[in-house]
């Protein structure tokens, strides 16, 4: 597993920000739940809203199967779930196609911030459904990197994913783990970024604020972050 770098400056400085994808920039966890609730029925297991976003949302598409089924009794093997990834993933490419998910005010704060900070994206989500939403909507020149679900062997709350990043991140310019800040949606998020030695801002856009509290901050949705104000408090 790839390990935080170590500390060899001032950590004191803000200079990258990496993003979750679902439920911070894209609209798109109601389409998640409906595309796993769908394979799921076909399959003759129920997914009711309540468990999906109490249970499993963070998890991605893998994971999100596997545990499902194992709570259910029912055998998870990794072809079985591969199968079941796959065609979630053709729903998903039928609808994300239909409609824009990027959340409002999300284009402009990634463009404001372009010049000071580097931006990249940790997503438990598929590559292709990433770069198809940020095409569409003309932001996937705005971030420097993307660690998508194929990238990494263990999904969030492992730190994996942020790890990937950041030397991925680091084969551009030098970056250290403490100079970063995550934003994200999900307790296992936080999790993840928190294990990575990273700051993570939370968004209520799936939890309510009360149940984000070990994130190092809360706001209420990306276009309204104080973006500034974190760098002074947390960075100096």
């Amino acid at each position: 597993m790839l390990r935080p770098l170590l500390r060899r400056q001032n950590p004191h400085v803000l200079k990258a920000i990496i993003f979750d994808f679902d439920g911070v920039l894209a609209d798109t966890e109601p389409l998640h739940f409906r595309m796993f609730r769908r394979i799921l029925q076909d399959e003759g297991l129920p997914l009711s809203e309540r468990d999906y976003y109490q249970k499993y949302v963070g998890f991605d598409d893998k994971g999100c199967f596997h545990a499902v089924l194992s709570e259910h009794g029912r055998p998870a093997p990794p072809e079985a779930i591969q199968l079941l990834v796959e065609r979630k993933a053709a729903l998903m490419r039928e609808h994300l196609t239909t409609a824009p998910v990027i959340y409002p005010g999300v284009a402009e704060f990634v463009k404001n911030v372009a010049g000071r900070y580097r931006r990249a994206i940790v997503s438990g989500a598929l590559r292709h459904e990433i770069e198809l939403i940020l095409t569409t909507a003309g932001m996937r020149d705005d971030f420097e990197h993307i660690t998508a679900a194929e990238d990494v062997r263990d999904g969030k709350p492992k730190p994996d994913g942020y790890l990937h990043a950041l030397h991925a991140l680091n084969r551009r310019a030098p970056l250290l783990a403490s100079e970063c800040l995550v934003i994200e949606d999900t307790l296992f998020g936080i999790h993840a970024a928190h294990a990575a030695g990273m700051r993570c801002l939370a968004l209520s856009t799936t939890y309510p604020p009360d149940q984000l509290g070990i994130a190092d901050a809360v706001t209420t949705a990306l276009k309204d972050c104080d973006l500034a104000s974190l760098a002074r408090r947390f960075w100096g």
